[in-house]
């Protein structure tokens, strides 16, 4: 008589592999869903907006006419950074919390999620 030892052989092998390559799959949907997203953020109380897609790259930079000082540059700069960064940190988080709902129940390393 052979003894049998739970969760070796051959099907729970194959179901956890179903289940690591339906995991990738959505894993790569929701990658492209965020990347082809748009965010949106704004500074100085609406005067800059800047649109940017899940990939970080900028779309768009609306800035109302009058906050354009020619004799201070320097805020109408840093106006256009802050909404910038803003817009990328909102790409970012929600790249994180879409991709760290898919691996939750992993018990991954640090390092290893989103």
């Amino acid at each position: 008589m052979k003894a049998r030892i739970p969760n070796q052989g051959g099907n729970s092998q194959a179901a956890m592999m179903k289940r690591l390559q339906d995991m990738q799959a959505e894993m790569n949907r929701t990658q492209q869903e965020v990347e082809e997203a748009e965010y949106v953020a704004s500074a100085g109380g609406g005067a800059v907006e800047v649109k940017v897609n899940g990939k970080h790259e900028i779309l768009e930079v609306n800035i109302k006419p009058e906050v354009v000082d020619p004799d201070d540059v320097e805020i109408l700069s840093d106006m256009i950074i802050a909404a910038t960064n803003e817009a990328i940190r909102k790409a970012v988080d929600t790249m994180e919390q879409k991709m760290g709902s898919i691996t939750s129940g992993l018990n991954l390393p640090a390092g290893f999620g989103f």
